[in-house]
C-alpha cells in the first residue's frame, strides 16, 4: 500500500464523535444501545423529533453536516451537559428547518435531496440570501458514472492504475507487504500529540493517539469499527467510517484498486497547486462516489476526495499525500493532511516498519461496562 489513509481519517472522526452532543437512552441497569444501521435514532437516542426513523449510526454525520453547513459547533443548539433539552431556541428553528427541507425535497424533487443545510446557510448561522462575488459552485460527482463520455486525450483508468503500481513498487512487491507499524506527530492547529498507527492486512488497522490524560484509541478488526478516549464512553463508528476503514485497512491498496471499486472512470484533469493531476471518479457500493488524484509526473495518488453520507447531505473530506519514501521497496506517503469544512489535521511519519508482527489486542474492542442498576 502507496499510503496510509486511516489514520487521518479516525483521528478526525474521534475527535468529532467524542464532542458530538447526542445523549444515548439507556434502561434500568443496562448498557446503553450502540448505534447501528438495525435501529433506529429514535431507539438508541433521547428527544428525537424529526430524524426518528434514520439508522441510528446516521445521526451523528448528520449532526456533523449540520455544523459545518452554519460554521458552528454543538453548543449553538444544545445546552452543554444536557444535549437532551430542549431549552435552546436554536433548536426548535433546526428541527423547523430540517422539516421544511425535507418537504422541499419530497414535493419538488421527488424526495431526492436536492435541497440542503448549505444551499442556504453557506457557513453561516443566518441564510445566505445575497450572491456571493467569484463563488464556486460544483456538485460534489455526476448523478451516474456512466451519463457521460469519457473526456478525450486522456489515458484510461487501466493506464492510470497500471502507472500507479509500477510507480509504487511494483505488483511483486506491493504484495508482500502484509502488516505495517508506524510511529509519528499527529498536529491539530497548534497541538501536536505522538501518534501509533497499526495496519494488518487485509482488514485491521489501529490508530492510537497519545494525549496528555491517556490515549485515544480508533480501530476496525474487519467486522467493525469503534474510538474510545479517557473518560469518554465507547462509540461505534457510522456506517460510512467502517466503509472507508474497509477500504484503508487494505496494505496492498495499490494491487488492489481496480476490485475495490465496483465502476472507474476518469473524471477529467485539474491541479493542485503547480501540479497536473487525472482525477478518477470511482464507485463503492453503498456508498457516494470518491475522486483519487494522480500526479501526472510521478504517477502516485496525492488527493483523495471522499463524501460520507448522512440523511441531511453529504459530509466532504479532503485528504492531501506528500513526502512519499522507498520502504522495502514500495513508496509510501510519509506525509497526509485531512481537511474538512470545521478544521484539518496533518500526521507525519517519523519511523515504520513493514512485515512486522501486530499483536491482535491491537484490533480487540473493549468490553462496554453495564450502567449502573438505579437504587
Amino acid at each position: 500500500m502507496s499510503k496510509i489513509r486511516t489514520a487521518a481519517i479516525l483521528v478526525t472522526v474521534t475527535g468529532f464523535l467524542l464532542i458530538v452532543g447526542v445523549s444515548l437512552k439507556a434502561q434500568s441497569g443496562e448498557a446503553h444501545p450502540e448505534p447501528s444501521p438495525s435501529k433506529t435514532a429514535e431507539q438508541v437516542y433521547k428527544n428525537i423529533k424529526v430524524l426518528k426513523d434514520v439508522p441510528s449510526d446516521q445521526l451523528i454525520p448528520a449532526m456533523q453536516f449540520m455544523t459545518s453547513s452554519l460554521g458552528v459547533q454543538c453548543d449553538f443548539c444544545h445546552m452543554e451537559g444536557s444535549f437532551e433539552k430542549d431549552d435552546k431556541k436554536p433548536k426548535q428553528i433546526a428541527r423547523k428547518m430540517m422539516q421544511m427541507m425535507i418537504i422541499i425535497n419530497q414535493e419538488n424533487f421527488d424526495s431526492h435531496r436536492q435541497v440542503t443545510c448549505f444551499t442556504c446557510h453557506r457557513g453561516s448561522p443566518k441564510p445566505v440570501a445575497i450572491p456571493i462575488i467569484s463563488a464556486e459552485v460544483t456538485p460534489p460527482f455526476p448523478a451516474g458514472l456512466d451519463e457521460e463520455a469519457p473526456p478525450a486525450n486522456l489515458p484510461s483508468v487501466d493506464q492510470i492504475l497500471d502507472k500507479y503500481v509500477q510507480a509504487v513498487g511494483g505488483m511483486p512487491a506491493i504484495q508482500k507487504v502484509r502488516s505495517r507499524a508506524e510511529q509519528g506527530k499527529v498536529t491539530f492547529g497548534p497541538r501536536q500529540f505522538p501518534v501509533d498507527i497499526f495496519v494488518q492486512g487485509p482488514d485491521k488497522t489501529a490508530v492510537v493517539m497519545h494525549l496528555p490524560n491517556g490515549e485515544n484509541v480508533t480501530a476496525y478488526d474487519g467486522q467493525e469499527g469503534w474510538s474510545v478516549a479517557p473518560g469518554r464512553p465507547l462509540r461505534e463508528m457510522s456506517s460510512s467510517d467502517v466503509a472507508s476503514s474497509r477500504l484503508d485497512a487494505d496494505p496492498q491498496f495499490p494491487a488492489d484498486a481496480k476490485k475495490v471499486f465496483k465502476e472507474l472512470r476518469v473524471e477529467r484533469e485539474d491541479k493542485i497547486g503547480d501540479r497536473s493531476t487525472y482525477v478518477i471518479l470511482g464507485a463503492i457500493e453503498g456508498q457516494p462516489p470518491m475522486r483519487l488524484y494522480f500526479d501526472e509526473q510521478s504517477s502516485l495518488l496525492v488527493r483523495e476526495v471522499r463524501y460520507a453520507e448522512s440523511p441531511l447531505g453529504l459530509n466532504p473530506e479532503q485528504i492531501d499525500y506528500s513526502d512519499y519514501r522507498d520502504q522495502g521497496g514500495v513508496k509510501t506517503p510519509f506525509r497526509w493532511t485531512t481537511s474538512r469544512p470545521r478544521g484539518s489535521s496533518t500526521i507525519q511519519i517519523e519511523q515504520m516498519q513493514q512485515n512486522v508482527p501486530i499483536d491482535k489486542s491491537r484490533f480487540a474492542k473493549p468490553a462496554v461496562a453495564p450502567a449502573p442498576k438505579k437504587q
